[in-house]
């Protein structure tokens, strides 16, 4: 009897840990998937409606290349805003049949002013995201994947 019990704690405490682990919440760095360049550091913060938001922190330059401070290429109300602080995507929610997917979002890549349909897949330890930004259906976009800062 005191097996099962210990058992049944155990596998209690493992999925919760699966839990903690599963949240996006937190400081993302970004890796450009041409380069292999980090790029920024992402905040993801759950909404009270339910949906995340991630907003830009820090920036980091292209090797031997200025770094670019204003969303200069961006549509309105991100024209000339500042790249640090940009809210750089919102709207994702969390597809509760797939617990580790989110969709629904939108993206905009501060470089080229456009804004693109977003989806994210979290890895099984939580600590790599993987983004998707597409154009119309997720078959015409490209993917990131994302680190976890610790």
């Amino acid at each position: 009897m005191k097996a099962m019990i210990a058992a049944v704690l155990l596998s209690l405490s493992a999925s919760m840990s699966y839990a903690s682990e599963a949240n996006i919440e937190g400081v993302w760095r970004t890796v450009d998937d041409k380069t292999g360049y980090a790029l920024a550091h992402i905040s993801i913060e759950k909404q009270a409606n339910d949906t995340y938001i991630g907003t830009i922190i820090e920036q980091f330059p292209f090797p031997g290349q200025p770094l670019i401070l204003l969303c200069q290429k961006c549509p309105k109300p991100y024209t000339d805003q500042p790249i640090k602080n940009l809210q750089v995507f919102k709207g994702l929610i969390n597809d509760v049949k797939q617990p580790d997917n989110y969709k629904h979002g939108k993206i905009i890549d501060p470089l080229t002013g456009k804004i693109y349909g977003m989806k994210a897949k979290l890895s099984s330890n939580g600590k790599k995201l993987r983004i998707r930004g597409y154009i119309g259906t997720s078959v015409i976009g490209r993917s990131q994947t994302w680190l976890r800062k610790e």
